[in-house]
């Protein structure tokens, strides 16, 4: 009998305990921060992206992974969306410390080097570099059978990938630091779960088989939660490159609108808008009878990214969206003087994140 009341840390997974390592993993590295022998580090933990100014430029770097959500590729046996996924996970961070992406390498491991696998996780990677306008310069595939175990499940892989940028100039960087009260948070929509929560979702339905319809979902579970994460990249350089003035940017994943804080710290949000969120966040917590406010500390309910800018740059913003048939619309404001704090209200319901 399933437990009542599921959080992601009772599914295996403790933010704090996470947020724990990343400081002490943080207070380590910064001591190779004076060792590069050309330029200057900027920013090496704590934000979207690790800046380094070298003179001519400033580079930007991020390295992430797709997480558990290889598991449903490896139950649904497609591994055609996971890639674009990669790419995805890297680019939407760069771009929220105002740099443009330009080349990428990825990392896969397998028990198994399954052609066909390896084929449509290659296949999704092309389509995601393609669609966030970056090279996939190189990689490693490491075959490493006595790491990755699944059983009798010869389909285990492992997918990360590291992604690089660049700003022309630190007036270009966008970091939070401008932030004021009274400015606006624009969200913009997601495309389902993206590629965060997954621990927590397959453990709220795990009774479920996920190459059927479940409750008011147009198409097998399994297809709702492969659903790749959708890419902000172009909508995102087009608007910095006209001059919008925008204030901070957050790639809404891991720990969900927590990473708010994430930008700026020293202003409260507050987001008093949040639309109802799609049908996939309402039946997992339904399922795993999960509190509203996990919810939201957990999954991006709908939300992929939060654009924070002054309402005088709001209609440029949704403009530049909706081009690319994105729909950008007002979730918040910022509350100042704070710490970091994040309240979230929908339908008459407010918490605390």
């Amino acid at each position: 009998m399933r437990r009542k009341g599921l959080t992601y840390a009772k599914s295996g997974v403790d933010i704090k305990q996470v947020n724990f390592a990343h400081h002490l993993i943080g207070r380590l590295i910064q001591r190779t921060h004076k060792n590069p022998n050309k330029g200057q580090v900027l920013s090496g933990f704590g934000h979207y992206a690790g800046l380094v100014d070298i003179g001519s430029c400033i580079l930007a770097l991020h390295c992430d992974g797709v997480g558990t959500k290889l598991l449903i590729a490896q139950a649904m046996n497609d591994f055609s969306t996971v890639g674009k996924d990669c790419i995805a996970m890297n680019v939407n961070d760069l771009i929220c410390v105002g740099s443009t992406p330009f080349a990428f390498v990825d990392y896969i491991a397998t028990a198994n080097p399954d052609p066909y696998i390896l084929r449509r996780i290659a296949e999704g990677l092309v389509k995601g570099g393609e669609e966030a306008g970056v090279a996939i310069i190189g990689g490693e595939t490491a075959i490493v059978p006595g790491l990755l175990s699944n059983g009798n499940n010869q389909n285990s892989i492992e997918l990360s990938g590291t992604a690089l940028g660049f700003v022309k100039k630190r007036s270009e960087l966008v970091l939070g630091n401008r932030i004021v009260k009274g400015d606006i948070i624009l969200g913009v929509e997601s495309s389902g779960l993206h590629s965060n929560g997954f621990t927590l979702a397959r453990e709220a339905l795990s009774k479920h088989n996920f190459q059927k319809k479940v409750g008011n979902l147009e198409r097998s579970l399994g297809d709702e939660l492969l659903t790749p994460t959708r890419i902000y990249v172009r909508p995102m350089i087009d608007l910095l490159s006209s001059g919008v003035e925008v204030h901070g940017v957050a790639h809404i994943t891991g720990g969900s609108f927590t990473k708010l804080r994430r930008i700026n710290d020293k202003v409260n949000y507050r987001l008093s808008s949040m639309p109802d969120p799609p049908e996939i966040f309402k039946l997992i917590q339904l399922q795993g009878k999960i509190g509203f406010a996990e919810m939201y500390r957990t999954f991006n309910m709908g939300i992929g990214m939060c654009i924070v800018a002054p309402r005088a740059s709001i209609e440029s913003i949704t403009s530049a969206f909706e081009k690319y048939r994105m729909k950008a619309l007002k979730v918040g404001i910022i509350e100042k003087p704070g710490s970091g704090e994040v309240s979230c209200e929908v339908q008459n319901k407010h918490t605390m994140l």
